[in-house]
């Protein structure tokens, strides 16, 4: 699955106890958690507040001997900023892993996420994903060193030795997605273009038609970007109101959610040396944003529907 590929990236990077990585706070938890997993120490990173991925401009003030990787996290399948990335890599010597779990099918500055410059990036296949295989996940890189550590870990450490024979070389693990999935996998992968497209056509409609509210906040798709559009998030405006839309929605039969509280705000993590952790704009993110419907059997008049609830509820 998603996590368990973010955990062999993780141990085939080498990460380790004395390691400092650079992260957002508006994830899933697997992204953190498998970072935890291998003893790593989390540094948070505020967000930007119109994609809602990291803030690439204040990752270099994080920075410290002690940092041994960036992971970038494409929020609802849009992006980060990955050139700054890839320099700031540069001049430290620094790790980049992509956390493309919403981002199989996107592309940035015309490369597909996972055929870039970063050293790996995970994927999930998880039902709701912009492809499925039931549950699973994949692992990228162009590193010939770090597809033979993927290797070895994810089927229990264990290699042929000169003789032939299988003997166990490192801590690994059962990662192995089974052939089952993967048929299933590789029949859904020749339909993914049409995926995103259909997500794209519903995402420019949420556009269109929610463009004339003014209590709401939309958001913004880069122009060096084409997003998965795994998620389409909005901002609510006024402080408090959020809620109140969602009871609204819900009580039209539309369903909503909420993606993501911060990380750091989990219990466990509060008890856990992140309880005095702040990234202001992403706990004004998380107060104010709500999740809309998105995905493929959505049909247009779904879209207006929605939208017109929406404006409803703020006449």
């Amino acid at each position: 699955n998603g996590t368990a590929d973010l955990h062999l990236a993780y141990l085939a990077s080498g990460l380790k106890a004395v390691d400092e990585v650079i992260v957002t706070p508006n994830t899933f938890v697997a992204t953190t958690n498998m970072l935890l997993a291998v003893g790593a120490k989390l540094i948070f990173c505020d967000i930007r507040l119109d994609t809602y991925n990291i803030d690439e401009q204040k990752i270099a003030d994080l920075i410290t001997e002690k940092t041994k990787a960036i992971v970038a996290v494409h929020f609802s399948g849009q992006a980060v900023g990955m050139d700054k990335l890839w320099s700031l890599a540069k001049q430290y010597n620094l790790l980049v892993i992509e956390d493309a779990a919403h981002a199989l099918g996107a592309s940035y500055q015309g490369v597909k996420i996972g055929n870039t410059k970063s050293d790996l990036a995970c994927f999930s296949f998880h039902p709701i994903k912009s492809i499925t295989t039931g549950e699973g996940g994949a692992v990228t890189t162009n590193s010939e060193e770090l597809y033979k550590k993927l290797k070895l870990l994810r089927s229990h450490g264990v290699a042929k030795d000169d003789k032939g024979f299988n003997v166990m070389v490192d801590l690994g693990y059962n990662y192995r997605i089974t052939d089952m999935q993967c048929a299933l996998g590789s029949s859904q992968l020749k339909r993914l273009d049409e995926f995103i497209a259909k997500r794209q056509e519903l995402a420019n409609l949420y556009l269109k038609e929610l463009g004339d509210c003014d209590k709401i906040i939309l958001p913004t798709v880069l122009q060096d970007n084409l997003s998965a559009h795994h998620l389409f998030v909005i901002l609510i405006k006024e402080i408090n109101k959020r809620d109140d839309l969602a009871k609204h929605l819900l009580a039209n039969g539309i369903g909503v959610n909420y993606h993501y509280p911060p990380v750091y705000s989990h219990p466990y993590y509060r008890e856990h040396g992140y309880g005095e952790t702040i990234c202001p704009k992403a706990d004004y993110y998380f107060a104010n944003c709500l999740t809309l419907p998105l995905h493929t059997k959505l049909t247009d008049e779904d879209v207006k529907f929605i939208a017109d609830k929406i404006k409803e509820f703020f006449i």
